[in-house]
């Protein structure tokens, strides 16, 4: 199964604001606790280890996670959003690991998109879709029996990112120079058919990237 798992929880959040003004954007309340919080609670007992990346508010982030039980906490203040796969000690990996974003308001079944993944031959990456959610925004999936043909943003299509994908560190650093950004994985990995598409899809799937879907998704019943 899937041992490790990693929450991305280093970003700014500046669509929050003022409330990311006070604290990162992780720690936003949802549900009477945090929306980090709700993340870890679905995963961890699904993994042996899970680890963190922080940034913006690092150091009170760090505490708030390790407090919720974290194995690691990754600093990758002023780093982008994939540096952790090429410059920490994850990128030794030679296994899958469970990637979400910390905005990430969902549920999904870690053993059904283990076994895609087993299924797909067990890929650099595979990215899980979802279906269009009015108002929030995502990079749409083009691809032809799961293999991805083009992520982008503005062409339409019947799925997209949903910040939630399998991948393996070692893998991905044999088959290309360190990149900064999951933009430029992706480009890669594009270019020599290796971006894969799960056929499993997370339900109720949110994402809190403004104060309104926060407020939007406070109002919701509990995801379980």
């Amino acid at each position: 199964m899937i041992r490790h798992g990693i929450i991305m929880a280093a970003g700014r959040g500046t669509r929050m604001a003022p409330l990311t003004d006070l604290i990162p954007k992780p720690m936003a309340p949802l549900w009477g606790s945090t929306l980090i919080a709700s993340g870890i609670r679905k995963v961890r007992p699904h993994l042996e280890n899970l680890h963190i990346t922080v940034g913006y508010k690092g150091a009170e982030l760090a505490k708030h996670v390790i407090e919720l039980g974290v194995s690691s906490v990754i600093n990758t203040e002023g780093k982008g959003n994939a540096w952790w796969i090429f410059n920490s000690l994850l990128k030794n990996l030679n296994e899958p690991v469970l990637v979400m974003t910390a905005d990430n308001v969902t549920d999904f079944q870690v053993e059904d998109l283990y076994e895609d993944y087993l299924n797909l031959n067990k890929p650099p990456c595979m990215v899980v879709p979802v279906e269009p959610v009015s108002g929030l925004e995502g990079d749409f999936i083009h691809h032809s029996n799961q293999v991805v043909q083009k992520l982008d943003r503005s062409d339409p299509a019947s799925t997209y990112c949903s910040g939630i994908q399998i991948l393996n560190p070692y893998q991905l650093n044999n088959l290309m120079s360190p990149k900064s950004n999951f933009s430029e994985v992706w480009m890669d990995l594009i270019s020599s058919s290796s971006l894969f598409a799960s056929r499993i899809s997370p339900e109720n799937w949110f994402t809190v990237d403004t104060i309104q879907s926060l407020q939007n998704i406070q109002a919701k019943r509990k995801v379980k």
